[in-house]
């Protein structure tokens, strides 16, 4: 089954549960800041586990106290998806756990 690209309403509905995530050029988006480059890396880590069980990557980048997140469906044409969302759900449940914020 394809996955189907989310409304603008619905994409906004669901951001109003995701504090911090936002919508630019049609990419799923959020940046932590973290306490130093161990806790970056290590998020980035547990980040890459969570997409390897999804199969379900964003782009991911790396600084020295901050990780970035970009992610759309590729199979939906770049749109952003509820696979996106999933991913979104998933580091958002990790990210206080290494003192993101």
């Amino acid at each position: 089954m394809a996955t189907q690209p989310l409304s603008q309403k619905e994409i906004e509905d669901r951001l109003r549960e995701l504090p911090g995530w936002s919508v630019e050029e049609d990419r799923l988006t959020r940046t932590y800041r973290l306490g130093d480059h161990f806790a970056a890396t290590a998020l980035v880590v547990h980040v890459a586990q969570i997409q390897q069980e999804l199969d379900h990557h964003s782009d991911l980048t790396l600084g020295y106290n901050t990780v970035a997140l970009a992610v759309n469906t590729h199979s939906a044409g770049g749109t952003v998806t509820e696979k996106d969302f999933e991913l979104a759900e998933r580091v958002e449940g990790i990210a206080s756990g290494h003192g993101a914020n």
